[in-house]
């Protein structure tokens, strides 16, 4: 089963009279455990396509099916259910709660949106806090840790809840070069260890030349990109 599937997907806004069409009938498909990645120059739609695979903004015709769920029916209450249980997000900025700890951070969807057990959250927490190499920074606040450490925890936390689709928006725009690679190389171990799908929205071409697939937009239009094997995309 494909893990996102996009038929004749548009996404319009209204702004007064002015009606923009920042998706425009796009059609394309995602399966399991890939590495894929939108790219294009900036309101080309890259954005408007994450949030509207992630549940967070409808589309305005076509359909979209995630992870086997026709996602255009659902209501605003259970597109966040469906997001909470079945979806992780991974943003450039981090967005880490400053108030909490590495830990708690990390615990968050499982204690809010799922409402795990006790011992069971916190084995699973400290679980995939070891997977991404943070277990000895538990007890840390974001403010007390680097920027690709935050970004290590951020990738944690979309993993805690089994997601089987990783959304990453920018996740290395605020990294340099060696951080930014050593994310990126996390995010293929942890594809290749949980099978999860990891969809990014880029503009960084360390992250273009990982994936095994790219899709160019261009003013709401979308074509993939052929990559010969160890060859560049044409």
């Amino acid at each position: 089963m494909s893990v996102v599937v996009a038929e004749q997907l548009v996404k319009t806004y209204i702004a007064g009279d002015i009606e923009v069409e920042a998706i425009r009938a796009v059609d394309f498909t995602i399966e399991p455990a890939s590495f894929v990645s939108f790219i294009g120059p900036s309101g080309s739609g890259k954005t408007t396509l994450l949030n509207m695979i992630g549940c967070l903004d409808p589309p305005t015709a076509g359909r979209l099916q995630v992870v086997g769920q026709d996602i255009t029916t659902l209501s605003r209450q259970a597109a966040a259910r469906f997001r909470g249980e079945h979806i992780g997000f991974v943003f450039q900025d981090f967005n880490l709660i400053p108030v909490l700890t590495v830990f708690e951070n990390v615990e968050y969807p499982l204690q809010m949106v799922q409402s795990w057990p006790t011992e069971a959250r916190k084995k699973r927490v400290m679980e995939m806090l070891d997977a991404v190499g943070m277990a000895d920074q538990a007890h840390k606040y974001p403010s007390q840790i680097s920027g690709g450490q935050k970004q290590r925890v951020a990738v944690a936390r979309a993993l805690v809840t089994n997601a089987k689709l990783v959304l990453a928006d920018e996740p290395t725009a605020n990294l340099d070069k060696e951080t930014a690679n050593m994310v990126i190389d996390l995010m293929k171990q942890m594809r290749n260890e949980y099978q999860t799908t990891f969809v990014f929205s880029t503009h960084d071409p360390r992250i273009v030349e990982n994936v095994e697939i790219t899709f160019a937009l261009d003013d709401g239009t979308l074509h993939r990109l052929e990559k010969p094997a160890g060859g560049a995309y044409v």
